[in-house]
């Protein structure tokens, strides 16, 4: 993918407030929830350097998309079942990425009198949050939707479908290189829907 100098502008800083802000969401929820692990690690911060991930701050400016540092947590120091523990922390992150697309989106709805580039750059931030959003709850082992799913099943149903864990990245990154090499969109054609159905709700129609 070919990024145009004002696409990188606007790209980068959404990028690293949306995964800035859904990382230390991830640290805020698992320490509320008793794991000291986060704090420890110095995840409990809002500062990018806490949160970026080299290989993938590379992978933004190379291919326009990218991925953070995950927050390494204990569930078993949860105050309650580490199942449920797991699905609130792992829902903490998406969950700040829509806040931030509704606060960005907040000039689009009122219409405010900003200059074009605060605009575009607002804009941006909005989407590239809902994007993420949308992205992370898919409910595929390493993302986030996957801890979700894993909370709201049954015990028993949760406990045979947790093998299939460490084959989610190879099964994610082959849908990645599927898209990038035989223009197969499929992740697109996953979270395009939702992104359709939410995009008039946050940014006015």
């Amino acid at each position: 993918m070919n990024l145009s100098l004002d696409s990188l502008l606007l790209l980068v800083p959404a990028f690293v407030i949306a995964i800035s802000m859904h990382e230390a969401s991830h640290a805020l929820a698992a320490t509320l929830l008793g794991d000291p692990s986060p704090r420890l690690q110095g995840r409990l911060s809002l500062n990018p350097l806490r949160h970026l991930d080299p290989i993938g701050t590379l992978t933004l400016f190379l291919m326009g998309f990218g991925w953070g540092k995950p927050v390494i947590v204990n569930p078993h120091n949860f105050k309650v079942n580490p199942f449920a523990g797991m699905a609130i922390t792992a829902f903490a992150g998406p969950l700040m990425n829509l806040l931030l697309a509704v606060l960005f989106a907040l000039p689009f709805r009122l219409d405010m009198p900003l200059n074009s580039v605060m605009f575009d750059l607002a804009g941006a931030i909005a989407s590239i949050n809902l994007l993420l959003a949308v992205f992370n709850l898919i409910p595929l082992p390493p993302l986030d939707g996957f801890s979700v799913l894993m909370g709201i099943l049954p015990r028993p149903l949760a406990m045979k479908i947790a093998p299939i864990a460490q084959y989610g990245p190879g099964v994610l990154l082959a849908m990645f290189a599927l898209g990038y090499v035989f223009k197969l969109n499929i992740i697109g054609s996953i979270i395009t829907p939702p992104i359709r159905l939410l995009q008039p709700l946050i940014f006015g129609s």
